[in-house]
């Protein structure tokens, strides 16, 4: 057995030169650093676009709810008052009214359009000495915002006092804004109708009620595209005759 000693500098020197070659074998190459840095990047830029399309849809979703909440909060309101529509008895002191009137101009024009009933929606009150019968109309009035022209406001005319002395006070209560047209049209069993009064020859209630509104629309894009907004109510409370009744025949 040979055995090969070695001085002690070359020793050193093999040592020195085993560690650096097993720190380089452990370090990154530049070509390494660059494709890592290249796809965090791209992980980066994907994570953005999510984001950026998640806060996007969030902020698109808001704009739409709240331009939805006051069409929303009308309709309640309109579908309220017309499931609690009644005819009083022709020969009572309020008079049999319903009475429905639109022009027939087509949606994208100014419509005058109007709706008044008698409904049992109205609210009892101490302080008032109202029952709950009140006589309601819906109507377009032109915007008392000078802010902007666009579009009209749908009002709710409400008279609780249905047997005055004097002057009959009606209360005008604003609904909302942004209208550019409404319509009526009433079912009578077999076709719509746009106008019904109770006073002329439509006698009691229409079985339904359709209502349709036409949003101003502010962006020139959709505006070609855009439809009405629709609300159908039935109307199940029909007037009946209150004469009696006699039965013919027998002694």
């Amino acid at each position: 057995l040979t055995l090969h000693r070695y001085p002690p500098m070359i020793m050193q020197r093999r040592i020195e030169i085993r560690g650096n070659y097993r720190s380089n074998a452990d370090a990154f190459t530049l070509i390494e650093i660059l494709i890592a840095v290249a796809i965090f990047g791209i992980v980066l830029v994907a994570i953005n676009t999510v984001f950026y399309s998640g806060l996007h849809l969030q902020r698109a979703t808001t704009r739409m709810l709240d331009e939805s909440a006051p069409v929303q909060q009308a309709f309640a309101m309109m579908r309220r008052d017309l499931r609690g529509a009644i005819l009083p008895p022709t020969n009572s002191a309020f008079g049999s009214w319903f009475k429905s009137g639109a022009d027939n101009q087509s949606f994208g024009s100014s419509s005058d359009a109007t709706l008044e009933f008698y409904t049992t929606t109205g609210t009892l009150r101490h302080e008032n000495p109202w029952s709950d019968l009140q006589r309601v109309g819906y109507q377009l009035t032109n915007s008392t915002d000078r802010t902007t022209l666009q579009g009209r406001d749908l009002m709710r005319v409400v008279t609780r006092n249905l047997m005055p002395t004097g002057v009959e006070e009606s209360e005008l209560e604003y609904v909302m804004s942004g209208v550019e047209s409404m319509e009526y049209e009433c079912f009578n069993g077999t076709e719509w109708s746009k106008t019904w009064d109770t006073e002329l020859e439509d006698a009691g209630l229409p079985q339904a009620v359709r209502v349709r509104l036409l949003m101003v629309n502010t962006n020139a894009v959709n505006s070609i595209l855009r439809e009405p907004i629709e609300l159908l109510v039935p109307i199940v409370t029909q007037s009946r005759t209150n004469a009696t009744q006699v039965a013919g025949g027998g002694a």
